[in-house]
């Protein structure tokens, strides 16, 4: 299962915006900023914002998802990230957005203005459908549905394919060798670029001062070159880290090049390879390569399941194929790579199955699997003896005591409410108390009564958080009342701290006389009736 919580920036969303998440997208230099589209095509942003990533029309940052009108249901198809950071993204009609950094025309814009909210990148593309973007450091490209490449952005090191090493500052067709090719797949390095066509060749351009276009040297290429060395296999996926390359044949094979200071390239150790190896050889089929420009790490999944990882993890290097207890690929980059981004925009997942904590919640009060019943206050609730038993030794014993022909199929009971006994039973279900500090008295009751310390200190614990001047003198009485001595006590501070407040409630003249005057006692040992 793809889980956008096991990213540190979604513990921000609570559980019911988590689940409304359809695809989501964590990026920026410290992985501080993310993007998400819901099951209703509506589109947030929230983090640092730096460079005006987000998009929100300002530099603002936001720990709460703030809504992109202009993008709320254009069906996001392909979205990628810059350094700076600048995003890209098209939509399933075609159309390309871009935002964010633009200190080298890398929004395809014609300027280097900053771009504060998404606008449509138009030169050269408002008559292609694009399928694809992909971003490295300051450079972005798109693939149109009819196998075409545009570049634009930075270009020192002719990343753009254009031929120069000028920056290029709209979006400019990538020709010479691809004039007449159909290129189905690319992806960017930081300052590199590369194509497959639809034959499985491989082409790369840009930066290559670690082998990283696989040409068998170091020096940078101004267009667009074959990779020689990949002659008769056909290539399927490819994937650029910082300054290494993975690709990923139909018959499952995977080859790596370039950098290989963290070990990335999988080969056992820390040279870099000019030329494509072949890794992971000893493997089963690999069906997967993952790796992300903005990190030295890179990850595999195999036919059978397994996920590799290896290069920079969590600043270790490994440098052979490590295998994880991990489902996705994508998990890889959550937990090990640094920064913690995600490395293509993330479909997430939601399995049918629920875990056993679920189930027992889900099972909670159900007439249909229930072997046993309490009637409360004339109302009845279905449990489970199994449960009971096992999650509560007041009922393990209650349960002993009994020959199982002899145990009620009713169990009465008139020493608690409704509320406070219900709470009680989903409590051994869930671990969980939902209830106001009025009723969380009653339940501390049940606790003392039924010796649950957890519970007891769970229902200290939703007394504190609720009280009020209106209701303190009541919470005091009932710490005193069942032996919470740390609740006393805090309960005690308050209505010193309120005492104008409270000694004009109606609690407070009806408290019971000696615990009255014992108050009154203590309170006036603090200095607390002094005026």
């Amino acid at each position: 299962m793809v889980d956008v919580g096991k990213w540190p920036i979604f513990t921000l969303l609570p559980p019911q915006e988590i689940m409304t998440i359809r695809k989501a997208c964590v990026f920026g230099t410290s992985a501080n900023e993310a993007i998400y589209m819901t099951h209703s095509d509506e589109v947030f942003v929230f983090g640092l914002n730096c460079s005006n990533c987000l998009g929100t029309g300002d530099n603002q940052s936001t720990i709460a998802p703030k809504k992109l009108e202009i993008l709320c249901g254009k069906k996001i198809s392909s979205l990628s990230y810059g350094s700076g950071p600048h995003v890209i993204l098209s939509t399933e009609d075609g159309e390309v957005y871009a935002w964010g950094h633009n200190g080298y025309s890398q929004l395809g814009n014609g300027t280097t203005n900053q771009g504060v909210t998404p606008i449509q990148v138009c030169t050269n593309l408002l008559i292609k459908k694009v399928i694809e973007v992909a971003c490295g450091s300051h450079h972005s490209m798109a693939l149109s549905s009819d196998g075409d490449v545009y570049a634009w952005g930075y270009n020192n090191c002719g990343q753009v394919g254009s031929g120069s090493t000028a920056n290029q500052p709209t979006p400019r067709k990538v020709s010479n060798c691809l004039q007449t090719k159909m290129v189905v797949s690319i992806a960017c390095g930081q300052t590199s670029s590369m194509a497959v066509i639809d034959n499985g060749e491989v082409y790369g351009w840009g930066y290559n001062g670690n082998g990283q276009l696989g040409l068998g040297n170091n020096g940078n290429q101004l267009t667009p070159c074959r990779v020689a060395a990949l002659h008769g296999v056909c290539v399927l996926q490819i994937a650029c880290g910082y300054a290494h390359t993975l690709a990923l044949t139909d018959e499952g094979l995977l080859y790596a090049w370039g950098a290989n200071t963290y070990g990335q390239l999988g080969t056992g150790n820390k040279s870099n390879q000019l030329s494509p190896v072949q890794i992971m050889m000893e493997k089963e089929r690999v069906v997967e390569i993952a790796a992300c420009h903005s990190t030295h790490t890179s990850a595999a999944k195999t036919q059978g399941g397994q996920v590799f990882m290896w290069g920079q993890c969590r600043g270790q290097s490994v440098i052979l194929p490590h295998l994880t207890h991990f489902a996705c690929t994508d998990d890889v980059f959550a937990c090990f790579s640094t920064p913690a981004v995600m490395w293509r925009l993330l479909s997430v997942e939601y399995e049918d199955f629920l875990t056993v904590a679920e189930s027992l919640k889900k099972e909670f009060d159900s007439p249909e699997t229930s072997d046993l019943k309490f009637r409360v206050d004339g109302k009845f609730i279905f449990v489970h003896k199994a449960v009971l038993k096992i999650r509560c030794e007041h009922f393990r014993t209650m349960f002993q005591s009994y020959w199982n022909e002899d145990l009620k199929e009713v169990i009465e009971i008139d020493q608690f409410s409704y509320p406070v006994y219900r709470a009680f039973l989903e409590y051994l279900y869930t671990d969980s108390v939902d209830l106001p500090p009025e009723d969380a008295i009653g339940l501390l009751d049940l606790a003392t009564s039924y010796c649950e310390n957890r519970l007891k200190k769970l229902c200290q614990h939703i007394i504190k958080r609720g009280i009020t001047v209106d209701n303190a003198f009541s919470l005091l009485s009932a710490a005193v009342r069942y032996d919470a001595e740390d609740l006393e006590e805090f309960c005690f501070k308050f209505c010193v701290n309120h005492l104008t407040e409270v000694t004009q409630t109606v609690a407070f003249w009806q408290m019971d006389g000696p615990l009255l005057k014992e108050f009154i006692a203590k309170a006036s040992k603090c200095g607390a009736f002094k005026n």
